[in-house]
């Protein structure tokens, strides 16, 4: 890019239930010798102005990762908007002066080192307030590029219009596509299993650079 980034956070979104492997923090698994969530904190301090975490329940099991965590601020359980709101809140309190947040899945052992680039690059091609990434044929709602500017009409959404999908709420406004391949491999691959867990472990093991 010949254009210089605006700052811009990362959030790591890790307050998802974990149902499917058996509850528990998916991001403290282990991939290729790092943690996903060490995996994932590393990728982004690279290419962020700083880093939040947004965790629901004891906030102290994250304190080892130097970052701030932040607890979803709208009642219930209601996904990953809310974690993002929460992200956006801390982000306009106490960083008056970063307009923009990455966020991130806390269980994508993979992810590029041009996230915010290509993102950046994305919604100012297409003249975007939003954008996010696509890998294949997927398009990954949470990998996205959010400013802190929307964060009222996003909280109204939630705690007004009761809406719950990110691509609901991404189309009001107007999102940016950043494009990856998916192969030979995805970079925006989640460990939601633990057969996923294996595989990304045969992937780090086949893929030592990554």
């Amino acid at each position: 890019m010949t254009t210089e980034l605006p700052p811009t956070f990362g959030l790591v979104l890790a307050g998802g239930l974990a149902r499917r492997m058996g509850g528990g923090d998916k991001a403290r698994l282990t991939v290729g010798g790092s943690t996903i969530l060490d995996r994932v904190l590393s990728c982004l301090s690279a290419q962020c102005a700083g880093i939040v975490i947004n965790a629901n329940g004891d906030p102290a099991r994250f304190a080892d990762t130097g970052a701030p965590v932040v607890a979803d601020n709208v009642p219930g359980f209601v996904g990953p908007l809310a974690g993002i709101l929460a992200g956006l809140d801390w982000l306009a309190e106490n960083r008056p002066d970063v307009a923009w947040m990455l966020s991130v899945p806390g269980d994508c052992p993979f992810l590029p080192d041009d996230l915010a680039e290509r993102l950046h690059e994305a919604r100012r091609a297409e003249g975007k307030p939003l954008a996010c990434a696509r890998s294949g044929e997927w398009r990954h709602p949470v990998v996205g590029l959010w400013p802190v500017a929307l964060r009222g009409d996003l909280r109204k959404a939630l705690t007004v219009d009761d809406l719950r999908k990110i691509e609901v709420w991404t189309a009001r406004h107007g999102i940016a596509i950043a494009d990856w391949p998916d192969k030979p491999v995805d970079p925006f691959f989640n460990v939601n299993t633990p057969e996923d867990a294996a595989a990304a472990e045969k992937v780090a093991a086949q893929n030592p650079g990554l």
